[in-house]
């Protein structure tokens, strides 16, 4: 199960489940989904850390996979060969750098 889901699941629990706790008090419904509403955020901060921590890791690896993959699409798209160096072609090769 990919971490998002994981993490996005654990937050719609912990929210169902302090609205069960606060629909046996007497109150209006919309005060009691504000106070569950902010509850479980607060509570899937504390408790559900590793999840969010596991799914940003998750998403930073995808960023860098297609960041890498952008980056091998572009120098194929300019003719560049993978195991060479880009040179370039003002530069002269057979002499010091300037």
């Amino acid at each position: 199960m990919s971490a998002a889901l994981k993490y996005t699941l654990g937050r719609i629990g912990l929210f169902v489940a302090v609205l069960a706790a606060l629909w046996l008090v007497d109150m209006d419904v919309f005060l009691k989904l504000i106070l569950a509403l902010a509850f479980s955020a607060a509570l899937s901060f504390l408790l559900l850390r590793g999840w969010r921590d596991e799914m940003a890791q998750e998403m930073a690896d995808a960023a860098e996979r297609r960041r890498t993959e952008k980056e091998r699409l572009r120098s194929a798209l300019a003719g560049e060969d993978q195991t060479q160096t880009p040179t370039d072609p003002t530069t002269p090769t057979d002499g010091p750098p300037r």
